[in-house]
């Protein structure tokens, strides 16, 4: 067992890889941003620090992309030592299929269930009682990012809300700024979606729909001012021409755009342009009308081999991921919150302190990977993109949402 496996699991019996008998693990995942490059690096570090080698399997695109050809490799026999999912239903067939390893002693020796905060996310990495993933972070998808250096252009002061936003977004227009940027792919569009419906419809509207999938709610008049709220963002995002997520947030750091409606995991791309909160932009959890967070986020799982050296380092490898100080390092790079609920995030920005302060007070919400399947997430980040991208009536949209809501399982 490496020096670092046993000062993270003193006194446990867990068998691991040795540093003495180095290890190559291909691990692959879809962080290929400037933030998320920098922030896998320090997974990457930690890991090679032990006297074993990262190596990094990187697939450009977004989740949406990667995920097939993940689950392929690993159906078609030619799997990796490791890969991020997010925690929920979207590696459960394979966990049946008997392809994922079981981490449970890992699990237990680590004493995850007493740290990992909160619990729901374990939840999701479990199976019949056993786990079989390792939960990284925690990414919530309800904020909206704000420029500074755009407002500052048009002679406005920072919205406090979202409801500001839009009364400044013709000032905006007026100034040679785009109001929205929004990238042109369904999964960030649905993300939007989520914030606004939040922020306009209400919590309790919110729940019934994602949680109890009450189509009658949908149908309904909470979801009607929400889907005008959407239809009313889309024409703010008109002319926004970029496609990948990472380029609509530069657009708010350059001050090309106002703002942007996207998860946390966009602090990451305002750090490595060393962009600071407060000063050059700000954040709004729930769109500054509902601060609260889904409790989303990524996850490693590990493919099933037949080598007893792979499987001990495959479980070194899930211990360090998890332990403090690589949480620490990860997380603050990722813009993300750590999962682990004891460990001392004073040197964070004021967006993760916010985020922080939100998850303490219990604010939290299932992301939509736990509280739907793929087939149905999929379904419904294909009305976004027809939505977004074309004329679709807000009455039309919403009618074909309900009725996925009715047959999401």
């Amino acid at each position: 067992m490496s020096k670092t496996l046993k000062s993270l699991l003193v006194g446990t019996a867990l068998t691991a890889a040795s540093a003495a008998t180095a290890i190559e693990l291909e691990v692959t995942h879809w962080w290929t941003s400037g933030g998320e490059a920098a922030a896998v690096a320090e997974f990457a570090d930690a890991w090679n620090a032990t006297g074993n080698t990262w190596v990094d399997g990187a697939i450009a695109g977004s989740g949406s992309t990667a995920r097939p050809i993940i689950i392929s490799r690993i159906i078609g026999g030619d799997p990796m030592a490791a890969t991020q999912l997010n925690h929920g239903r979207q590696a459960q067939e394979l966990i049946e299929a008997g392809l994922l390893l079981d981490l449970t002693d890992v699990a237990e020796a680590g004493g995850w269930a007493d740290i990992v905060n909160p619990s729901s996310l374990l939840d999701a990495c479990t199976l019949d009682g056993k786990i079989y993933c390792v939960p990284v972070n925690i990414h919530s998808a309800q904020w909206i990012w704000l420029s500074h250096a755009a407002y500052e252009n048009a002679g406005l002061e920072i919205p406090a809300d979202w409801n500001e936003f839009v009364a400044s977004a013709g000032d905006l227009e007026a100034a040679g700024t785009l109001p929205l940027a929004m990238g042109q792919q369904g999964w960030q569009q649905n993300i939007a979606f989520g914030a606004i419906t939040i922020a306009v419809a209400g919590l309790d509207a919110w729940k019934a729909v994602n949680i109890d999938k009450d189509a009658d709610v949908a149908r309904g008049a909470e979801y009607t001012a929400a889907w005008e709220a959407i239809a009313n963002a889309r024409e703010l995002a008109r002319a926004s021409n970029v496609q990948d997520w990472n380029q609509a947030t530069n657009m708010v750091i350059t001050g090309q755009a106002g703002a942007q409606i996207m998860g946390d995991w966009a602090q990451g791309e305002f750090a490595v342009a060393e962009q600071v909160e407060g000063e050059d932009y700000s954040c709004l959890p729930g769109l500054g009308l509902n601060p609260v967070l889904d409790t989303g986020g990524d996850a490693f799982y590990f493919p099933v081999n037949d080598d007893p050296e792979i499987t001990g380092a495959q479980k070194e490898l899930a211990a360090l991921l998890i332990s403090p100080e690589v949480q620490v390092s990860f997380n603050l790079a990722k813009g993300s919150l750590p999962v682990r609920g004891d460990i001392d995030m004073s040197s964070a920005n004021g967006c993760m302190q916010k985020g922080l302060g939100i998850l303490a007070d219990g604010g939290v919400l299932p992301s939509a990977d736990i509280a739907f399947s793929q087939d149905s997430m999929l379904q419904i980040e294909d009305l976004m993109a027809q939505f977004w991208s074309g004329d679709m009536s807000a009455a039309d949209a919403q009618a074909s949402y309900a009725q996925l809501i009715e047959d999401a399982d």
